[in-house]
């Protein structure tokens, strides 16, 4: 039997259903999920373990999307996330200051599983 690497993902968001649909396109490509309701949330939970891909909303109570960003790249981990936006903020200035921020990739609200697996084929993921 071949081995498979499985990556982990972190999904970032404070609406549940979201969380849970993005869980369900995730789990079919064959990622190990775990789930953050804020930035704050999900430092804690990066510190503790770095996941290889973070799906990551931007407008979240206690810390947002972007502030998270900083925060996570500020952390001088070895291991650097691939990070993706997944928002309803698509002006491009909201993309551009996540792509400054050492984003990878964005995709804007609502989005469904070809997007997801698109998106994470082009950060080499899938």
């Amino acid at each position: 039997m071949p081995n498979v690497i499985v990556h982990t993902c972190l999904i970032v968001d404070d609406s549940r259903t979201v969380r849970k649909y993005a869980r369900s396109i995730l789990e079919h490509l064959a990622f190990e999920v775990s789930e953050a309701r804020n930035g704050a949330h999900a430092l804690l939970l990066c510190e503790r373990n770095m996941p290889d891909a973070i799906l990551l909303d931007w407008n979240m109570p206690v810390m947002d999307g972007l502030t998270f960003l900083k925060e996570l790249r500020g952390l001088g981990s070895i291991k650097q996330p691939r990070v993706v936006f997944c928002t309803t903020e698509g002006d491009m200035v909201h993309v551009s200051d996540a792509l400054c921020e050492g984003a990878d990739e964005y995709i804007i609200k609502p989005f469904d599983d070809a997007t997801v697996a698109h998106k994470f084929r082009q950060i080499g993921l899938v």
